[in-house]
C-alpha cells in the first residue's frame, strides 16, 4: 500500500536563472527556424557566464536564419528577461555562435520521404504524468513553486516593485494527508534584489506574493518561511553562476513527483522525441485523468533512432484506475498515432511555439490560441471514453 501521509517538496527557478536564460535562447533559435521553414531541424545548446553568451549545436534549415538573426534573438531574450547589469547586459554581452549543419547520418534516419515513416530523431524513454491535485492536473508542489516565481516576475515587469532582480528560486514543501495536499510546512524563496533594498523590503514584497498564491489556510509557520536565507543576493544571473541549456529538467516537468526519461526539451525541434514524445505522454496522461479514469497516471514511451513506431507504452494508475492498465494502454494506442509524425500532426508542433515554454514549466499551462501548449488540451477525453465501449 502506498504511503498516504507524508511531506513532498518541489522547486522552481525564474526566467532570470542562468540555466533558464539558456533554455529560452535555445528555444528562440528553434522558433526562428520553424517560423522560416516548419521542417527545419534544430539542436541548439547555450551557455552563459559573465557578459558572454555561447551557442553551439546543429541545424538544418533555410539560410535566411543566419548568425545575425540568431544573435539578435539572443539579445532580445536577455533584454526581455530584464538584464541590464554590469556583469550581464543584453547589449554589452559578447555573443559567440558555433552552429553547424546537422549530421547527414542522423537526418537520413529521420527523413524517409513518406512522412508517416519518419523515424524518431533519437532513442530514449519519455514520461508523462497527471494527477487531480490542481485544476491543471499537475502536482501541487511544483504548481505553487512555479506560480510564486511567475507572480514575482509579473510584479517586476509591471513596475509594481522595483527592488527585485531577474534571478530567483522557490521551494515548496506540502503536507499530504490521505494522499491529498492540505497545506505547506515550509517555503523557501531566494531572489536577486537591488543593492539599495533592505532585507525587510524584500521580505515584505515576497511574502505578500506568496500569501496571494497559496490557498487560504495553507501558509506555513513563520519560522519555516525562508526568504533569502543567506541574507543578501545582489550578484545574480550568469554573473553569479554559469548557465547551460537543459539543466533544469525536473523543474521543466513534474517537480520530482513522476519519473523523468533524462532528456531535456529546450533547443530541440519536434522531430526529437525527447521533446515531442514527452509532450504526447503528458497529453495522454492528462486526458486519462481528465476523463475520470484515474486520480493519477504515469505513462512511459520508448523509441529507437530512425524507427517510427514506439517500442513500448507503459501505464501506471497507482491503484486509482477505473479500468485495467493493460486495457488502457491499448485504448491509448488506438486513439493517438504515437509515431513522431503522428505526434507532430496531432499536437501541431511544427510551429514557433517553444520560447514561451522555457520558464515556469512545460506542463500545467493554459493552451494558447496560436497552438502553444497544445499538449495541455483535454480534447481526447471523448475519444478515450468512446474507445472504452
Amino acid at each position: 500500500m502506498s504511503q498516504q501521509n507524508y511531506l513532498f517538496t518541489s522547486e522552481s527557478v525564474s526566467e532570470g536563472h542562468p540555466d533558464k536564460i539558456c533554455d529560452r535562447i535555445s528555444d528562440s533559435v528553434v522558433d526562428l527556424f520553424l517560423a522560416a521553414e516548419p521542417s527545419s531541424k534544430v539542436a541548439c545548446e547555450t551557455m552563459t557566464t559573465t557578459n558572454r553568451i555561447i551557442l553551439a549545436g546543429e541545424t538544418y534549415g533555410p539560410a535566411s536564419v543566419d548568425n545575425a538573426a540568431i544573435e539578435e534573438a539572443a539579445r532580445r531574450c536577455v533584454r526581455e528577461i530584464g538584464y541590464e547589469q554590469d556583469g550581464f547586459h543584453w547589449k554589452n554581452a559578447e555573443v559567440q555562435i558555433y552552429l553547424h549543419e546537422q549530421s547527414s547520418d542522423i537526418r537520413q534516419g529521420v527523413e524517409r520521404g513518406e512522412e508517416k515513416d519518419e523515424g524518431a530523431g533519437d532513442q530514449g524513454i519519455m514520461f508523462g504524468y497527471a494527477c487531480n491535485e490542481t485544476e491543471d492536473l499537475m502536482p501541487a508542489p511544483i504548481a505553487y513553486a512555479h506560480q510564486i516565481l511567475h507572480d514575482m516576475a509579473k510584479a517586476r515587469h509591471s513596475g509594481e516593485t522595483d527592488i527585485l532582480g531577474p534571478d530567483a528560486k522557490s521551494q515548496v514543501t506540502l503536507r499530504y494527508e490521505d494522499g491529498k495536499p492540505v497545506g505547506t510546512t515550509s517555503i523557501v524563496v531566494s531572489t536577486q534584489h537591488t543593492e539599495e533594498a533592505t532585507r525587510d523590503q524584500v521580505e515584505e514584497v515576497v511574502a505578500g506574493i506568496v500569501r496571494d498564491v497559496l490557498p487560504d489556510g495553507w501558509m506555513c509557520p513563520d519560522e519555516e518561511f525562508y526568504i533569502n536565507p543567506t541574507g543578501k543576493f545582489v550578484i545574480g544571473g550568469p554573473d553569479g553562476d554559469a548557465g547551460l541549456t537543459g539543466r533544469k529538467i525536473i523543474v521543466d516537468t513534474y517537480g520530482g513527483a513522476a519519473p523523468h526519461g533524462g532528456g531535456a526539451f529546450s533547443g530541440k525541434d519536434p522531430s526529437k522525441v525527447d521533446r515531442s514524445a514527452a509532450y504526447a505522454a503528458r497529453y495522454l496522461a492528462k486526458n486519462v485523468v481528465g476523463a475520470g479514469l484515474a486520480d493519477r497516471c504515469t505513462l512511459q514511451l520508448s523509441y529507437a533512432i530512425g524507427v517510427a513506431k514506439p517500442l513500448s507504452l507503459y501505464v501506471d494508475t497507482y491503484g486509482t484506475g477505473k479500468i485495467s492498465e493493460e486495457k488502457l494502454s491499448g485504448i491509448l494506442m488506438e486513439v493517438m498515432d504515437l509515431t513522431p509524425s503522428g505526434i507532430r500532426k496531432q499536437l501541431d508542433l511544427r510551429r514557433p511555439i517553444y520560447e514561451r515554454t522555457a520558464s515556469y514549466g512545460h506542463f500545467g499551462r493554459k493552451p494558447d490560441n496560436d497552438g502553444g501548449f497544445s499538449w495541455e488540451k483535454l480534447n481526447l477525453v471523448e475519444a478515450i471514453k468512446s474507445a472504452m465501449s
